[in-house]
């Protein structure tokens, strides 16, 4: 049945509607149409060599069939991508309803005043995290949003340093990969030159425009960039930093330490994995330079009568706007999943989120000590949830590997010594034993069983965050599934999306695209 088939359905033309399309445009088929459009020279002559068409349902079972082959095993190897509970209220409420996934870009503020509140939440999370002054509401992912502050720093070279020729972006070794591999794409055509080494041995120079360090580290060390920071500065440099948002509900912000940009991902913030697809990138910066962030600002206006509204305050990316003076080519913020991360901040509030933190580093820091006892070392002094592991003589990492592969464990395997872990909240007391076993039985010893997680501090007292955040009514009020439903519902009736009606925007006067 012509039902059957998702086009008919879904995009079209129907059967029964070709022949009108046809004749308004003015051809007799569909292979003429063809024909006056397609150049001959990049036609292929012969059929595509593909298996016939699937109905919905039969296409459906077939890729049910195949992610059954997939092992479902738990992973600790971190990166930038963790494991994360979306609480029930959210993944049905929002992630699920097609009110909030059909929502496009909120240019008609009037239409959309829920998706400005909630992505006014996110901003306030951010800059709350943070401790900066001013943020944007989301980018694509940490990566790209990496690239944005490494472009951002460049355009705000004064016309001198423009001049003489300033350049250079220095990044930290310990960056991650995915993150470095995007700047150095990124800065190729605009002439920038990456200079990849070490803060604590990097020496400044007058070429260097801006500076980009992890907070914490590839390897999950917590590092102090604070006198790097006030260096840079002296030196005419910008600070960029990619921090761990989980990380900050227990160590000191970066705002405080002298960063000029932050960002990085809210992945962590109940937002599932998705295969490494974008994941609401946050970013961050002081209140000086906000004519020259990327993505969007969401802001506050009051009338004449003193009524709030929500409004896009500042476009300074957006290509109908600004054209070729855009300050980012990223086109689309993650306003789904950034509405997610700030709902998950909403829902939990601080003491929630320190909760979740701390269970999360007491987990780290836990295993790091059993495994202390088994003989084994762990590398850095300062770690937040990822401990590195540095391997006894008599030990192999393929050894290893091979029995944690066995009990449906993947580590991140750094060198032939060297073995990462990372924890999340997903992490519990089970998972412990399991992991202490596999360490272990490679070394021939036995353990008792761990009944009990000892949530601590494991960093030095220097890192440890002091002040409040958090603190606005809207993250103290909605701590039951039922309240924070109708805080979601009562947003979600102030917009109008796909599920109400079409809308969208139309160029002015050449200005749009």
């Amino acid at each position: 049945m012509a039902t059957e088939k998702f086009i008919y359905r879904h995009n079209g033309p129907r059967n029964e509607e070709l022949p009108i399309i046809l004749e308004k445009i003015g051809v007799s088929s569909v292979d003429e149409l063809i024909n006056q459009t397609v150049p001959a020279s990049i036609r292929l002559s012969e059929p595509l060599k593909i298996s016939a068409a699937l109905t919905e349902r039969q296409y459906y079972r077939r890729i049910h069939d195949i992610a059954s082959k997939n092992k479902v095993f738990e992973t600790y190897i971190g990166m930038g991508y963790y494991d994360t509970i979306t609480p029930a209220v959210i993944h049905r409420n929002i992630l699920e309803n097609p009110s909030w996934y059909t929502s496009y870009t909120p240019y008609q503020a009037e239409i959309s005043q829920g998706r400005l509140e909630a992505l006014l939440n996110f901003q306030t999370m951010v800059t709350e995290l943070t401790a900066m002054e001013l943020a944007n509401a989301s980018l694509l992912d940490e990566a790209t949003a990496a690239a944005e502050a490494m472009i951002m720093m460049f355009n705000l070279r004064s016309r001198a340093n423009v001049k003489a020729g300033k350049n250079v972006l220095f990044v930290d070794k310990n960056i991650f990969p995915q993150t470095l591999a995007v700047i150095q794409t990124r800065s190729v055509p605009l002439g920038i030159e990456v200079q990849i080494g070490d803060f604590n041995e990097c020496q400044l120079d007058e070429k260097t425009f801006g500076c980009l360090v992890q907070y914490i580290t590839d390897h999950g060390k917590i590092e102090d960039y604070e006198g790097f920071a006030n260096c840079a500065h002296e030196k005419g440099s910008l600070v960029a930093v990619a921090a761990d948002i989980m990380s900050l509900a227990l160590l000191k912000p970066p705002g405080e330490w002298g960063a000029d940009i932050v960002f990085g991902t809210t992945q962590r913030f109940g937002i599932p994995m998705g295969y490494g697809g974008p994941h609401a990138a946050f970013f961050a910066t002081r209140e000086k330079y906000k004519r020259t962030v990327p993505g969007r600002i969401i802001g506050i206006t009051k009338d004449c009568h003193g009524n709030l509204a929500l409004r896009m305050a500042l476009q300074t990316r957006e290509q109908h706007i600004k054209r070729e003076r855009a300050t980012s080519n990223i086109c689309t913020a993650q306003a789904l999943l950034a509405t997610m991360a700030g709902m998950y901040a909403v829902y939990h509030g601080a003491e929630g989120i320190k909760r979740i933190a701390l269970n999360i580093h007491g987990i780290a820091g836990t295993v790091a000590g059993e495994l202390k006892k088994l003989g084994y070392k762990i590398a850095n002094d300062n770690y937040f949830d990822t401990i590195k592991i540095v391997l006894p003589d008599g030990v192999s990492v393929s050894e290893i590997e091979k029995m944690a592969l066995a009990e449906g464990i993947n580590f991140r395997y750094i060198s032939d010594t060297e073995i990462g872990i990372s924890f999340d909240e997903t992490s519990h007391i089970q998972n412990v034993n399991d992991i202490v076993n596999v360490f272990a039985k490679a070394n021939n010893k036995q353990i008792n069983e761990i009944t009990n997680i000892d949530v601590k501090f494991y960093f030095d007292k220097k890192f440890e965050r002091t002040d409040e955040y958090l603190n606005y009514d809207v993250f103290k009020k909605y701590r039951s599934e039922t309240e924070m439903m109708r805080y979601i519902k009562m947003l979600e009736r102030k917009d109008i999306s796909l599920t109400h009606s079409f809308y969208g925007y139309l160029p002015i006067n050449s200005r749009g695209f």
